[in-house]
């Protein structure tokens, strides 16, 4: 029997919260423990000593220590032979890597001015213009999810739930809760409305995380 997961991260993180989705999707028992905003600093000699870019999540296991949270979820789902989440057939799990890659690239990088300066309150982030500039931007990227989920008729990947799901998913409501204008997207709505009958989205989408 392998070695009790443990998470290292705070649970504001939307990065950790992809992992205890992913958990919670593969019914792993884990301990978690805060680290970061609020608890004690990433920058920490214990923690660098762990990973050294000095960003939560980090877990280890049996097999040792692993950080990078889109990694984390894959090792996770392989691990525990969750097929369904993560295809093994090649242009299968293709088709669901690329938008977990397009959400850590793409989507991702589109929201960070805006949302330290919309919802952390930055002051480091309050040029106007660089925040019009990033709603435009994230707004444009959910319309690329849009047109994918017009295609589907159901999941980013395909009719299917996967693991591209949780981290969309979770990177969607954060999008519907920040204070801004937003277009109607009545794909993006209806996605919402699927992923809320898993207990997973009900727990770690809260809009109480920021």
């Amino acid at each position: 029997m392998g070695q009790l997961l443990k998470i290292l991260g705070r649970t504001s993180s939307i990065n950790v919260r992809k992992v205890l989705w992913t958990c919670q999707e593969l019914e792993i028992t884990y301990e978690r423990e805060d680290w970061g905003i609020g608890f004690t600093p990433t920058h920490d000699p214990a923690f660098l000593a762990l990973n050294p870019n000095a960003q939560v999540p980090v877990i280890i296991d049996e097999n040792g220590v692993l950080w990078e949270s889109n990694t984390i979820c894959r090792y996770l789902v392989g691990k525990n032979g969750r097929s369904d989440l993560l295809p093994l057939e090649p242009a299968a799990r293709a088709r669901v890597e690329q938008w977990m890659d397009w959400q850590a690239t793409e989507l991702n990088p589109s929201w960070g001015y805006a949302f330290h300066a919309l919802v952390r309150k930055n002051p480091d982030f309050q040029d106007p213009q660089r925040i019009a500039a990033g709603i435009k931007g994230w707004n444009e990227k959910m319309g690329l999810l849009e047109q994918q989920l017009n295609r589907t008729g159901a999941y980013v990947a395909g009719a299917q739930f996967s693991l591209a799901d949780v981290l969309i998913g979770l990177s969607v409501h954060r999008w519907r809760q920040t204070p801004m204008e937003r277009p109607d997207y009545p794909a993006v709505a209806a996605y919402c409305k699927r992923l809320e009958r898993r207990p997973g989205f009900a727990e770690y989408a809260s809009a109480a995380h920021s």
